[in-house]
């Protein structure tokens, strides 16, 4: 048998018939992490504002994830594995209004945590919560606040439900840098900023996510995990190495 049928064998196993909540799973990283975990043989559940095959609702709304919750529950019993992933929207101090705000907290923050909670009595022993973060947890471009705040914000929930959690759940998040969702060639400067040469892909994210949720990472909880093709390790000034700042008069 080969390495990697034997590989993929592992992987059934690991995730047969296994029951996955997916927030945001319609498009970009939440749809490639739904397909991974369909593919492997779980039951996936996604909620999301567009239309899918399983729950269309605002996480935003905490009504609907009470009727989200309750509706899985009532299909399964019980769940394996939490993705948070469903992206808050991004608005800047010069636009956002504070209702904008809060809504961008409600669904990268207070959603993950109300899910987590709604969900807690019905985690099977083992389980996994993944929540996806983002590499501006660390560090941001202008204008960017809403999204910034809701991100920085999950990653510090993580590793606190880590703890609140733990001996049943671990918990663990992602923090993707740029991953194209849209399925677009990025070539050239684009691309080679990056220090692996490319543009990150939704399937770079969806692979860790079923490591995190699998055995072979059993020891890892209440972690933080930076996808971004090594861009927040890299230093950049003025005129070094080809990188030029253009300032407008």
């Amino acid at each position: 048998m080969s390495e990697t049928l034997k590989m993929t064998r592992e992987c059934d196993k690991d995730f047969m018939d296994k029951v996955v909540v997916v927030t945001g799973g319609a498009h970009g990283i939440g749809q490639s992490i739904a397909h991974k975990f369909s593919e492997n043989g779980a039951i996936v559940c996604v909620i999301d504002i567009n239309d899918n095959p399983y729950f269309k609702g605002d996480i935003g709304n905490k009504d609907t994830l009470e009727e989200f919750a309750e509706k899985v529950i009532s299909d399964y019993g019980h769940v394996d594995y939490l993705i948070n992933n469903a992206p808050p929207a991004m608005k800047g101090i010069s636009e956002a209004s504070y209702e904008d705000f809060e809504y961008a907290l409600k669904v990268g923050v207070t959603a993950p945590f109300y899910l987590t909670k709604l969900l807690k009595p019905y985690f099977n022993q083992g389980a996994a919560i993944v929540n996806i973060s983002s590499s501006r947890d660390r560090m941001s471009q202008p204008e960017t606040e809403s999204y910034t705040s809701a991100k920085g914000g999950i990653s510090a929930l993580t590793h606190s439900l880590a703890i609140s959690l733990a001996g049943k759940v671990r918990v663990n998040s992602i923090s993707p840098g740029w991953i194209d969702t849209y399925e677009k060639n990025y070539i050239g400067a684009d691309a080679m900023q990056q220090p692996v040469g490319r543009v990150g892909k939704p399937e770079d994210i969806a692979n860790m996510v079923l490591y995190l949720c699998s055995e072979k990472a059993g020891f890892i909880t209440g972690e933080n995990i930076c996808i971004d093709g090594g861009m927040t390790r890299q230093m950049i000034y003025h005129d070094d190495y080809g990188w030029n700042l253009n300032i407008e008069s």
